[in-house]
């Protein structure tokens, strides 16, 4: 079955939901943006809906993906990126997709757009890889790198510098569309270390280009019951929403045709009462599977209008003992004020096994009380093996592939320890892959780099594996002519890097002392000396290449 038919079968099913939907919307909600326009639209779009709830952890996505992006009335996933039939619980054959490349921000994981629910998806892997961290864009025709029916990625009529674009299909174009307005809003205050679809400063965060091609995508494809009713789950989660999901047309007053206009929301009428937008009643705090001896932790954002004294919390029923909250009350005051209060919320079990617990929130002027379902599921320490990292692939002067062995057990995800190089200058990154073979970019910036891999399984890590050296392509990568020869220098070794056989590879120190002879050499030949300088030379390449071991 494919996807337009399953769309099909959704839509019959949710027309009456989609009217449910929007009536769900809190009243008073968006009524700090009436009155403004253009810029300061936009920024109290982004005072409203941040900061917001966060979901425990980038390994608990696919718990929290099962209540966002599995088809109704079944199992199967709704996977944006491709037609293959995968289904939940199951994530085998499936990534945490950013749909905004965590590259553009410069992939730091401990920000809220790293987990934020609006713009991650699953996707099929080898789409996801595909893709890469390439804008949005229209291919072009006969350019296609990848074309899996749902998805391309290939050249593209504009990519604002980039290699190649990403084209969804049709039907998602819409739903892509509003979820960069909607992180260009949430996260207006980013530094963008990449800019194709994205500017810096807060208004208007988008290119020129971008701005054309998202609204043109806005227009022709329309909010869908899927995207209604997703907005909905993830307001749940999150207790956010995504405002160009509810009001479309504030994406022609910030960009489009409404500029300059005034916004005035009429169907969002205050009540004046005192009003808790945030976190709301039926939201679920998952904590996904943890290790036995290890505790998750998540964070509830509390905010509202008009709330009067105290919140009280209980956290009650079924495994409460397991569960614990950072506070028992919660002045009104601070949950009314601009930047909202936290809540901490742990999970530490101390038994194999699935755990639920209810967080009961009373008083603070409301009628009644709210209740969050707590949910985690404990599972034995995992036994994880040391991985083998494996040579870079397609190495350009701006990334490459690191390469690892995939592991004997099962894993979440992997972590890469990415060491950069300078001159003497070391910036050491981490990141979260998905795949045993990962790209790397920014790669322009340093002379080269080195890389480990761990796996990482309910929040245990592996060993790190062995060190990997990714070198510069300098001049001499498709090397040819009257048999170059250079030698690259890294912390432990050193390489030769020629065409050819080269014999007699003598190295002099700097006192003209022989103190190493080699027969024969070619490509790759690695070898090592003790800090100092030495000049190298060869039968073929007469003129000494000067080498600096530190």
């Amino acid at each position: 079955m494919n996807h337009n038919h399953l769309r099909s079968i959704f839509a019959t099913l949710v027309l009456i939901c989609s009217l449910a939907a929007n009536a769900d919307i809190p009243s008073g909600y968006y009524s700090s943006i009436n009155g403004k326009s253009e810029a300061a639209l936009k920024t109290a779009l982004y005072n409203l809906i941040n900061p917001h709830s966060q979901v425990s952890s980038y390994s608990a996505l696919p718990s929290y993906f099962q209540k966002t992006d599995v088809y109704p009335n079944s199992s199967r996933w709704w996977d944006m990126y491709s037609d293959i039939p995968l289904y939940a619980p199951s994530f085998s054959g499936l990534n945490r997709e950013h749909s905004f490349p965590k590259s553009w921000w410069g992939g730091t994981t401990t920000i809220p757009v790293y987990v934020d629910l609006f713009h991650l998806y699953p996707s099929e892997s080898k789409a996801n890889m595909a893709k890469s961290n390439y804008p949005l864009g229209k291919v072009v025709d006969n350019g296609s790198q990848f074309n899996n029916s749902v998805c391309m990625v290939g050249r593209g009529q504009n990519s604002g510098g980039a290699a190649y674009v990403f084209e969804p299909a049709n039907e998602y174009k819409g739903d892509f569309a509003r979820t960069y307005f909607y992180v260009v809003t949430a996260y207006q205050n980013l530094n963008w270390k990449y800019t194709y679809m994205a500017q810096n400063g807060n208004y208007p965060t988008l290119q020129p280009w971008a701005i054309e091609l998202l609204l043109q995508w806005h227009r022709q494809d329309p909010v869908s019951e899927k995207e209604l009713l997703r907005n909905e789950a993830v307001y749940k989660i999150q207790n956010n929403r995504n405002p160009f999901i509810d009001h479309p047309d504030l994406a022609e007053y910030i960009w489009g045709n409404k500029k300059g206009e005034v916004f005035n929301d009429t169907n969002d009428p205050s009540t004046g009462s005192p009003t808790l937008t945030s976190p709301v009643q039926g939201m679920v705090l998952d904590f996904g599977e943890v290790a036995l001896g290890n505790t998750a932790t998540a964070q509830l954002f509390f905010k509202g209008e008009k709330l009067k004294g105290y919140f009280e919390f209980t956290i009650y029923g079924g495994n409460y003992t397991f569960f614990k909250s950072s506070a028992s009350t919660l002045s009104a005051i601070a949950a009314n004020s601009t930047n909202g209060a936290w809540v901490t919320v742990t999970y530490t079990p101390t038994e194999i096994g699935e755990h639920t617990a209810r967080f009961l929130v009373q008083e603070g002027g409301l009628e009644g009380s709210i209740g969050i379902e707590l949910r985690g599921e404990c599972l034995e320490r995992p036994s994880l093996s040391t991985l083998t990292a494996n040579e870079a692939s397609d190495v350009t002067k701006q990334g490459y592939t690191a390469n690892w062995d995939i592991p004997g057990e099962p894993v979440d995800y992997y972590v890469i320890t990415l060491k950069r190089y300078k001159g003497s200058n070391v910036t050491t990154e981490t990141i979260e892959a998905e795949n045993p073979a990962w790209p790397i970019d920014g790669f322009e910036e340093y002379d080269y780099d080195v890389y480990s891999v761990q796996s990482s399984r309910l929040g245990v890590l592996s060993t790190p594996s062995n060190e990997i050296t990714v070198a510069q392509p300098a001049g001499i990568d498709a090397v040819h002519g009257d048999e170059p020869f250079a030698i690259e220098s890294y912390p432990e070794l050193l390489r030769v890097r020629c065409s050819g056989v080269h014999t007699n590879m003598n190295v002099y120190d700097i006192t003209g002392r022989l103190i190493m002879n080699v027969a024969e050499v070619t490509d790759n030949y690695e070898f090592q000396l003790p800090a100092g300088i030495y000049m190298i030379r060869t039968d073929s390449h007469f003129t000494p290449v000067k080498v600096i071991v530190r």
